[in-house]
């Protein structure tokens, strides 16, 4: 079994744990107060700055679970989604509509990817 590495301790959690071959982000959210899009382009951006910590990049993620605040917010993070995503290697995705933890944060993405 090899060991666990854990980094970015915030507060309670690690944003990143690495394990077994595998990364595991904490679920990445954006500013409040900002539109959809933005908040998805702040968290993608912090996405990648997670999995480049581990030793990955986007084009290693298996699986992506993103919440919405709310449905009708869905085309306008695709769009962003789209354009940063590597279309060749996509992971699995799912996504749904979710109370945010605090009010105005609209988007919040958790991934698990291969280092």
């Amino acid at each position: 079994m090899s060991d666990i590495e854990r980094y970015e301790f915030d507060t309670r959690v690690h944003h990143v744990v690495k394990h077994n071959g595998l990364v595991y982000l904490t679920g990445q959210v954006g500013t409040p107060g900002q539109s959809a899009a933005e908040q998805t382009r702040e968290v993608l951006n912090k996405i990648d700055r997670l999995l480049e910590i581990a030793g990955s990049d986007k084009t290693k993620i298996l699986n992506a679970v993103l919440w919405l605040d709310d449905l009708r917010d869905f085309d306008e993070v695709n769009k962003v989604w789209d354009a940063w995503v590597v279309k060749e290697q996509a992971p699995a995705r799912s996504s749904g509509q979710v109370r945010m933890a605090k009010p105005g944060m609209l988007v919040e993405i958790i991934i698990t990817a291969a280092v």
